[in-house]
């Protein structure tokens, strides 16, 4: 494939392409980790070209580089349902990720000592071909999985998820667990005239065997709904639902469900942002008032320290109808919790250091 000149981190280095024809890819280990981390803090947040988490750029599709996550953006909203605009979701993100740091002091974890990050461009998706468009994300969501790479994708529409899910499942050769954080279930039958579109997502996840459906669960869903049954499929199936007045009457139990949640295996996690009530992210693809705070959903985000996460995506930033960059500022901190959480999971995952080692640890919680 002819590679084009470098165009910068929010492009994709190679042309767009048709399903089935992404290009070989290389993996490199072994390289310095000083080239996967945010950017100093002797330069100045105003400063520098903008990247998401403020990460180094390697946004050559035919090099996976040697990377715990790789984020890649995918602006596209072509399965989009009501507004439109969410093609520019990465963009926003990564001017908002002037904001982004590094440690974690709920968690008392420095991510980028633990994981090794950057920023892996666009996907290159064509704006007017839905189908095509979910298989070149799964095609991306499938090389990064089988390198070991976990892939986080900030959107764009919630047919992203579906695509990384596809990917994944053929990376993995099974189903997985799926978090859904959402105001809508996405389990409807697509408009007329689709197969899919940003309201289906999760029940083609389910018809299509990518996810286990007794191990599917959405939190923050809320009404008013389009008609009584639109929850049916998600209760027919054996999705745990939790809805957004659990959470707000009893947070505590509904962190304990996804801590359950985390204990059965490999979990895919997606955040649309219009859980979050419009107050603080205005600017989703879908809003409906009534929603979640962002301090509660960061306290979800949290307990999924433990989690083997697969993948994760951030979806429905539309800039247009944002006010003050509050959803995009929205999107960046949903990505540093789930960073912060697979930091902690990996942490914890070492020999514990010895006691007097211990006493100076920084950020180290007494319970």
């Amino acid at each position: 494939m002819r590679v084009s000149p470098r165009q910068g981190p929010g492009s994709s280095r190679s042309k767009l392409h048709e399903p089935g024809t992404t290009p070989s890819l290389t993996v490199t280990r072994g390289v310095d980790s000083r080239r996967f981390r945010p950017a100093p803090l002797e330069l100045p947040r105003s400063a520098g070209v903008p990247s998401l988490l403020r990460l180094p750029v390697h946004d050559d599709p035919r090099h996976i580089p040697s990377v715990d996550v790789l984020l890649c953006g995918v602006p596209f909203d072509g399965g989009a349902v009501f507004r439109s605009g969410a093609r520019f979701g990465p963009r926003a993100v990564r001017e908002a990720s002037w904001a982004s740091c590094s440690f974690s002091s709920a968690l008392g974890v420095e991510i980028f000592d633990e994981l090794r990050a950057a920023d892996g461009g666009d996907v290159g998706v064509l704006s007017n071909d839905l189908d095509a468009a979910i298989e070149v994300v799964a095609e991306r969501a499938e090389a990064l999985t089988r390198s070991g790479v976990i892939p986080g994708f900030v959107g764009g529409d919630q047919t992203v998820t579906l695509g990384a899910l596809r990917g994944v499942h053929r990376a993995k050769h099974k189903m997985v667990n799926l978090l859904h954080i959402d105001a809508h279930s996405n389990a409807s039958l697509a408009s007329a005239g689709r197969d899919v579109d940003s309201m289906s997502v999760v029940r083609q996840a389910v018809e299509q065997g990518l996810v286990r459906p007794d191990s599917t669960m959405q939190i923050g869903l809320r009404g008013p709904l389009p008609v009584a049954d639109d929850l049916a499929f998600a209760f027919s199936n054996g999705f745990e639902v939790l809805t957004v007045d659990e959470v707000r009457w009893d947070l505590h139990a509904v962190v304990s469900q996804v801590r359950k949640l985390v204990r059965k295996g490999a979990l895919y996690v997606s955040v649309d942002v219009a859980v979050l009530d419009p107050a603080f992210a205005p600017g989703s693809g879908f809003p409906v008032p009534g929603g979640m705070t962002t301090w509660e959903l960061q306290q979800i985000l949290r307990a999924l320290v433990g989690a083997e996460i697969v993948g994760f995506d951030v979806v429905e930033i539309v800039p247009a109808h944002d006010h003050a960059s509050l959803t995009a500022l929205a999107g960046v901190t949903i990505i540093q919790e789930i960073m912060a959480a697979l930091a902690d999971t990996r942490r914890s995952a070492r020999p514990a250091p010895s006691t007097h080692k211990a006493l100076g640890r920084p950020g180290r919680r007494s319970a």
